[in-house]
């Protein structure tokens, strides 16, 4: 298929071809169901929860025979929909999402999973490039399999041996990439960025005040974290979560670029000094959502210092390019930070979830949230208990998250996560360059500091007219329905905003490495086919 030109020629899903055997549905099965069934949809065998090989082994070959063929290699094919695009009423008729009383078959549970693929959306798509995350990476993919597979929750060594020593592993070596001498400091895999950044502010929260874990916030002053105006939400979220108050959130100006303010931080450091309250926390992002800005962490380092602040670093989207020794220096300064929020699953492209919160100090995470639970985190155990890491989470139960990312990393090597990045970094350039002078194509940022690039798209009728006074109400109406109809078709995704007072624009960001030059060449020319006659 050309690149500039739209996937065509969809195959329709194709039945699903079974494996089932007549072992699976024999005289001899466990189950106790009886004579072979003469369909290939083997009911589903009672209660019980526990496989075996008689009654479930075909089924899980098909099962996963099909989540290869159809979610994995035709779900990235780029002759293939990025999705099939359905209303919410039309997907509920569509689909059956009814719970019975009774038990439904193998051979429908395996057309569930046809079409639970069919009707969601292909993330690891090429052509998906709407969030800040992407791509199936076959190794990834393997390590998640692998951890839903064995199930462990990563808590204690006992439970879980592998899993406690891998996460210690991989926290160290993140730490020395933010240039923290040898690795040392402290982290955990958290349920996603947002909860990162929660860790953020309690640890910040208990190391300006240990009381507050055991008194809560009675009797503290008011307490107050700084953010920029483009940070992400979770900050605002998590500054009312934690009982802060999203009043004492103060946002800090941004520049053009999107980066933060210093010279305005230090106004609002002031204003809350005189206002008798106690600043706690700088939250600086390495990498923002849409703009893609990296904050000036050394001279807010500095700042942090002077007041005796915490400074927090969200580099859930940047942190992927300490990984690159060309573009690592957008992160300098990072080594100063007490904590780093830095998500894998996001440039790095572990699947979804993989989340880290790392701190250069040893102690703070066992001692602001630990509990010792005697039934859990005992200390009379046979081995050496400081691998019982569980007790520093907020969580109990908690998913291995880092094994897909360790096997990742085994499977590529950090030269080859470096190739990954620069790849990104090489695309964007390329994408940026070849619209900057292009008619009808307008950038936002004139040079990108990561692979965020924005953009407006001004259709022919628009060009020329820019200084009509409703000309912002127009383009403001271009960009989403061009998403709609690149939706309906399933040709491409990429999301859009608005900022501040500037229309809506595109965001492409990029983090999947097996796109190419000529795929650029698509997202702009698909764009155009969407949107000339607007």
């Amino acid at each position: 298929m050309p690149a500039s030109s739209a996937p065509t020629e969809y195959a329709t899903t194709r039945p699903v071809e079974l494996l089932v055997t007549a072992s699976a549905l024999d005289e001899t099965s466990p189950c106790g169901k009886g004579p072979m069934m003469e369909s290939l949809s083997a009911a589903v065998c009672g209660f019980k929860s526990a496989p075996n090989a008689v009654d479930h082994e075909a089924f899980v070959r098909d099962a996963v025979r099909l989540m290869l063929e159809q979610a994995v290699f035709r779900g990235t094919d780029r002759r293939r929909p990025v999705l099939n695009w359905k209303s919410p009423e039309e997907l509920q008729a569509a689909f059956d999402f009814a719970l019975d009383r009774s038990p439904t078959t193998h051979g429908h549970l395996l057309h569930l999973i046809e079409d639970t693929i069919e009707h969601s959306v292909k993330t690891g798509h090429p052509y998906f490039i709407n969030q800040l995350f992407s791509s199936v990476d076959p190794y990834g993919l393997i390590g998640q399999w692998l951890t839903d597979a064995l199930n462990p929750s990563v808590y204690t060594f006992e439970v879980a041996p592998v899993m406690t020593i891998m996460e210690e592993t991989v926290l160290t070596e993140m730490r020395k990439f933010l240039g923290y001498p040898e690795g040392k400091g402290d982290g955990i895999f958290c349920p996603g960025g947002s909860i990162a950044n929660g860790y953020a502010i309690n640890c910040a929260r208990f190391s300006a005040f240990p009381e507050v874990k055991t008194r809560g916030m009675h009797g503290l002053p008011r307490l107050v974290v700084y953010t920029s105006a483009d940070a992400h939400y979770s900050i605002k979220k998590l500054c009312a979560f934690e009982g802060i108050g999203s009043d004492n959130l103060y946002l800090i100006n941004t520049d053009a670029k999107g980066k933060m303010d210093v010279g305005h931080l230090r106004q609002q450091i002031q204003r809350t000094l005189e206002e008798k309250a106690v600043p706690i926390m700088v939250s600086a992002t390495a990498g923002t959502t849409v703009l893609g800005a990296f904050d000036p962490i050394t001279e807010i380092a500095d700042v942090c210092h002077e007041y005796g602040i915490w400074l927090h670093v969200d580099a859930a989207w940047g942190g992927g390019a300490l990984v690159s020794k060309k573009h690592k220096h957008l992160l300098n300064g990072i080594d100063r930070a007490d904590s780093v929020t830095w998500n894998p699953h996001k440039m790095l492209t572990a699947p979804q979830q993989c989340s880290t919160f790392l701190t250069k100090h040893e102690r703070v995470l066992t001692e602001s949230n630990s509990s010792c639970a005697q039934y859990l985190f005992q200390k009379d155990k046979f081995y050496d208990t400081t691998y019982d890491t569980g007790d520093k989470h907020i969580q109990c139960g908690r998913r291995a998250d880092v094994f897909k990312f360790w096997f990742m990393w085994k499977a590529k090597g950090t030269d080859g996560l470096e190739a990954h990045v620069d790849e990104n970094f090489d695309n964007a350039k390329y994408f940026t360059e070849m619209i900057r002078n292009r008619a009808g194509f307008k950038l936002v940022l004139e040079e990108p500091e990561y692979t965020n690039i924005t953009f407006w798209y001004i259709p022919p009728s628009l060009r020329g007219r820019q200084s009509e006074p409703d000309f912002n109400n127009k383009l403001h109406k271009v960009a989403p329905k061009i998403k709609e109809r690149m939706m309906k078709e399933g040709t491409m995704m990429i999301t859009y905003q608005p900022v501040n007072d500037l229309p809506n624009f595109f965001r492409l960001v990029l983090q999947n490495s097996s796109l190419d030059q000529s795929d650029m060449d698509y997202f702009v020319n698909e764009i155009e086919r969407l949107g000339s006659d607007l």
